[in-house]
């Protein structure tokens, strides 16, 4: 399994929030190329970059998540926020983006789904935000009507390059990630599995790991120094 640090872009600053709401903002730095940096230095061969003003209707931090693609080196990134057209697909890829992540309108829409994945197969990750297990779209704040279970159904043979779950309920908790829905998904995905949401420790990296996860997006853990870098990168960087 590999770690991805998470690089959530708000007004221009790297940020971290609880619960994804924006009146808890609980880390800010001014300098998202320099942490992108960081985490490329400290060795880890991925990075979760997210537009969260783009994924609200807030604005975009577009010019900035350029800026880091276009000084990536050897780093995968993988990209998303408010990502809901063909051409915004296709440029990110241009833009040197190894994938591209869609949510609401690919949980709205299953057609643009079904048609976005084949045309860009194996690059495209569906993020499919949780509150327990319900699926949220719009940066969380509304309800899709859909259940996971039903959602995993409806994708099984699309060519996506992943499925990111975010449990919402445990995003920058640091109360440990929710591993029975782990489990669940596990049972029934065919596609390389993504979780997100209240990872805090080593030991949570390698229940995720064994329960089945391909890739685990760590934020609130590591800005706020809970979680090791070092150590997370020399056993899960790569």
């Amino acid at each position: 399994m590999i770690a991805m640090p998470a690089v959530d872009l708000r007004d221009g600053a790297c940020v971290q929030l609880v619960g994804g709401r924006y009146e808890d903002e609980r880390v800010r730095l001014p300098e998202p190329l320099r942490v992108a940096a960081g985490w490329r230095a400290a060795g880890f061969a991925e990075l979760h970059l997210i537009d969260l003003d783009a994924a609200t209707g807030r604005g975009s931090n577009g010019a900035v998540l350029e800026q880091i693609l276009a000084e990536r080196g050897p780093v995968v990134c993988q990209v998303g926020g408010g990502i809901r057209s063909d051409a915004a697909v296709a440029a990110w890829l241009d833009r040197g983006a190894e994938r591209v992540i869609v949510g609401t309108r690919a949980i709205n829409e299953p057609a643009w789904l079904e048609r976005i994945a084949g045309l860009h197969p194996g690059r495209i990750v569906l993020a499919a935000d949780v509150r327990e297990r319900d699926v949220v779209t719009h940066g969380w704040n509304e309800g899709s009507g859909l259940r996971i279970d039903q959602l995993l159904g409806r994708i099984a043979a699309l060519p996506l390059a992943g499925l990111l779950v975010t449990a919402v309920h445990r995003e920058g908790q640091l109360t440990g990630p929710d591993l029975s829905l782990v489990g669940e998904l596990g049972a029934g995905l065919r596609h390389p599995l993504q979780i997100s949401g209240g990872i805090r420790d080593l030991a949570d990296l390698r229940s995720l790991a064994s329960a089945g996860a391909a890739r685990a997006v760590v934020g609130m853990a590591f800005y706020t120094g809970v979680l090791d870098r070092d150590a997370a990168s020399r056993e899960f960087g790569r």
